[in-house]
C-alpha cells in the first residue's frame, strides 16, 4: 500500500523553515513550493481568455481542463461537473439562489447544528427569501453525533445541507447512512466537504453536490463543487447575457484565475504523491489519503490522551468517526489567551468558534469558542510534543 513518510513531505514546505508548530491547518495548510511554482510559472506565462487560436489561449485553456481532471480525480467525480469559484461560501451562496428559484411556502429546509455557516446561512437566507421552512438537526454535546435525521425528511423536504466533517469538532456524519435517506425522500444532498477532504479520501458522488477549498489541501484559496453534469443542466443561474450557456461554466462568472487553477492541480498531484500506489492518479490519492488518514489519527489519538492527563483541560468533541482535530479550553483561562500563550512558544493553534458558530453555541461555548489544534500531513512527533510542552506550562502558571 506504501508508506507514508512525514519527514519527506514536511521538505517541501518551505513556511516549515520558520520554526512553529502549526496546528493551524483547518483554516489553510501550508504551501508545497511545487504549488508556488505552478502559481508563478503560470502568472509570467503568456496567457490569455481560453481558445485553442493562439499558445496563450491553448495555454489558459490546458490550465482549466486540467484542474478540472484534478479536482475529479480527488473527488471522485465527473471532471465535466466540476465548477470553480471564488471560495466554498461563494459557490453556496450562488447556489443556494439558483437551487431557491424552485422553492417556494410549503417546502423545507434542513441544515444541522454542526455545520460551518458557510453551509448554513446560505440556506438560511435563501430559503427566507421564498419563504420555505427551515427545519434544523442537531447533534448531542456529549456524543459529538448528529441526531437522526429521519423525523425531518418528508414529502416537502428540497434540500439537506450537511457537512462531511465539523471544522470545529472534527465529527464525521455517517454520509453512507444519511445519503440515501434523502434520496428516498425525493430530496437533493449538499455537502460541505472542506473539512473533510483534507484528511479522508472521498466519493463525491454519494451527495447531489460537494463543495470544497484547494486552501485546505496544499492548494491556493479558491473553492471548487462537484456535481453531476446532467443535474447542473436542469439549473439555471443568473449570468451575463454573452456568457456561455455551457455547463460547467455556466456557474463561473467571469474569467477564471488560471494560476490558482494551475496551483490547485499541483496540490492534487502532491497528494497523490504522498506514499500511495495505483496505476492511475485516482488510485494514487485514495491509497495516500487513506495512508495519511491512518497517520494522521494515530497522531491525533496520542495528542488526545496526553491533553486530557492535564488537569484543568476540556476537551470538546468526542465522535467515534472524526478528522484529527481537537478543541479545548485550560481552566483559568480565556481561549484567546491559551491561543497568545502558545503562540510565544512557536505553537500556532488558534482560538475563536471559526465561523461554525452554531456547533459552538450548541456546546454552550457561545460566539468565542475555544482552542482548536488541527493536525496536517506536515504534522510531526515533535509538533505535537511542543503543543503538551507548551500547555502544561500554561497550566503551571496558574498554580
Amino acid at each position: 500500500m506504501g508508506v507514508f513518510e512525514v519527514d519527506a513531505v514536511r521538505k517541501g514546505f518551505p513556511a516549515l523553515a520558520e520554526g512553529a508548530a502549526h496546528f493551524d491547518g483547518p483554516g489553510g495548510s501550508q504551501t508545497p513550493q511545487v504549488v508556488a511554482d505552478a502559481v508563478a510559472r503560470t502568472m509570467v506565462s503568456a496567457m490569455a481568455n481560453r481558445g485553442r487560436l493562439t499558445a496563450a489561449e491553448r495555454r489558459a485553456d490546458g490550465i482549466v481542463v486540467d484542474a478540472r481532471q484534478a479536482m475529479a480525480d480527488l473527488l471522485g467525480a465527473d471532471p465535466r461537473g466540476i465548477v470553480f469559484g471564488r471560495s466554498m461560501t461563494q459557490l453556496t451562496y450562488d447556489f443556494s439562489r439558483t437551487l431557491a428559484k424552485n422553492w417556494g411556502p410549503g417546502d423545507e429546509i434542513v441544515v444541522t447544528r454542526l455545520d460551518h455557516d458557510a453551509n448554513v446561512r446560505p440556506w438560511v437566507q435563501a430559503a427566507e427569501a421564498v419563504g420555505a421552512t427551515i427545519r434544523w438537526l442537531a447533534f448531542d454535546p456529549a456524543t459529538s453525533e448528529l441526531d437522526d435525521l429521519t423525523p425531518l425528511l418528508s414529502e416537502r423536504t428540497r434540500l439537506v445541507a450537511v457537512t462531511g466533517a465539523s471544522n470545529l469538532i472534527g465529527t464525521r456524519p455517517d454520509l453512507n447512512a444519511i445519503a440515501p435517506l434523502v434520496r428516498e425522500s425525493g430530496a437533493l444532498l449538499y455537502v460541505d466537504g472542506v473539512h473533510l477532504t483534507a484528511h479522508a479520501p472521498v466519493d463525491s458522488q454519494i451527495a447531489d453536490f460537494y463543495a470544497c477549498s484547494p486552501y485546505k489541501f496544499f492548494g491556493p484559496h479558491c473553492g471548487v463543487l462537484a456535481a453531476s453534469p446532467e443535474l447542473l443542466e436542469t439549473l439555471r443561474p443568473d449570468k451575463l447575457l454573452p456568457a456561455t450557456d455551457v455547463v460547467p461554466e455556466r456557474f463561473e462568472l467571469g474569467t477564471l484565475p488560471y494560476e490558482l487553477l494551475a496551483g490547485t492541480t499541483a496540490a492534487v498531484d502532491f497528494l497523490a504523491d504522498l506514499g500511495g500506489t495505483g496505476d492511475n492518479r485516482r488510485d494514487r490519492l485514495q491509497s495516500s489519503i487513506a495512508l495519511l488518514e491512518e497517520y494522521e489519527d494515530n497522531l491525533r489519538a496520542d495528542l488526545e490522551s496526553r491533553l486530557a492527563a492535564i488537569d484543568g483541560i476540556t476537551l470538546y468533541g468526542h465522535a467515534q468517526r472524526r478528522t484529527p482535530t481537537l478543541l479545548f479550553s485550560l481552566a483559568g483561562w480565556e481561549s484567546t489567551a491559551v491561543a497568545a500563550g502558545l503562540a510565544e512558544r512557536g505553537v500556532n493553534a488558534p482560538a475563536g468558534s471559526f465561523y461554525a458558530l452554531e456547533p459552538s453555541r450548541h456546546l454552550g461555548l457561545g460566539d468565542t469558542g475555544a482552542v482548536r489544534a488541527g493536525l496536517a500531513p506536515y504534522t510531526n512527533q515533535s509538533d505535537v510534543d511542543r503543543l503538551i510542552e507548551a500547555v502544561e506550562q500554561l497550566r503551571a502558571a496558574t498554580t
